[in-house]
C-alpha cells in the first residue's frame, strides 16, 4: 500500500507525519546492517519514535563515525517508544539467501516491538511478509528519521557482535572490519580457512570451503 506516491520529503519527519495524518499512530522505521559481509549475521531493527523529541544527529548510520553511532544508540534507546531487533545468522543466510534472511530478520524485529506498529517504513525496495500496512523507501535511511534510527540500532548491535567474535575466532580481524571483504580479511580466510561464522555461499569464502563440508 503506497500512501504517498512519489513524495519527496521536505523534512526527515515527513513520512512519519503523513502516516499519522492518515490515522496511523505507531509508525516504525525498519533497516538492516550486514547484508554485504562475508561473515556473521544480518541484523535488522525496528524503531518507533515519539513526536516532539530532539533527535538531532540521527542519520544514515553509514554517514556517522563509530563514536557518534554509539552516542546516538544510547539516545534512541532512551527516547524511543519501542525498539525491536531481529537476527538471521550465517547458517540462515547460507540456507535461504541473503535477501530472504534479511526479510526474516526484519519480520522478527517488527514482531519483537513491545508496542505493536500499525504502519511500517522500510529501507529499500522489498516489503516485509507481515500484514501491517507498509511502504518501502529507496535510500530510506537518508529520508526518514525512524529508518535512520533503525539503521543506527542495527549497525551498533551488529558491530558489537562482530567485535565479540574477535575473541572467539582470533586471526580474522573481525574487530576491525566487522566481516566485510577487505584485503586483510580475504588473506586471513585464504590462510586460515573459513571460520564457523563465515557465509559459505559467498564469493571470497566458498572458494576455500573444503569439499567434504
Amino acid at each position: 500500500m503506497d500512501l504517498f506516491g512519489e513524495l519527496q520529503p521536505q523534512s526527515r519527519w515527513e513520512f512519519e507525519l503523513l502516516a499519522r495524518r492518515m490515522g496511523y499512530r505507531l509508525v516504525a522505521g525498519i533497516d538492516e546492517a550486514g547484508r554485504g559481509p562475508l561473515a556473521g549475521p544480518v541484523v535488522a531493527a525496528a524503531v518507533i519514535l515519539p513526536d516532539g523529541e530532539d533527535f538531532s544527529g540521527v542519520d544514515d548510520s553509514k554517514k556517522l563515525s563509530a563514536s557518534a553511532r554509539e552516542r546516538l544508540y544510547d539516545l534512541i534507546y532512551e527516547k524511543a517508544l519501542a525498539i525491536g531487533v531481529g537476527i538471521s545468522d550465517h547458517q540462515v543466510i547460507d540456507r535461504i539467501n541473503i535477501l530472504q534472511a534479511t526479510l526474516s530478520a526484519m519480520r522478527e524485529a517488527v514482531g519483537s516491538l513491545c508496542r505493536p506498529a500499525d504502519y511500517l517504513l522500510i529501507d529499500g525496495t522489498s516489503g516485509i511478509p507481515v500484514s501491517i500496512p507498509q511502504r518501502t523507501i529507496k535510500k530510506g535511511d537518508s529520508a526518514s528519521i525512524s529508518i535512520a534510527a533503525a539503521s543506527i540500532i542495527a549497525k551498533v548491535t551488529r558491530d558489537r557482535m562482530m567485535t565479540a567474535y574477535e575473541d572467539v575466532y582470533p586471526g580474522y580481524g573481525f574487530r576491525e572490519h566487522k566481516g566485510y571483504a577487505c584485503a586483510t580479511h580475504l588473506a586471513a580466510i585464504a590462510g586460515l580457512g573459513p571460520s564457523p561464522i563465515h557465509r559459505k555461499t559467498f564469493r571470497g569464502v566458498r572458494e576455500h570451503v573444503q569439499e567434504e563440508e
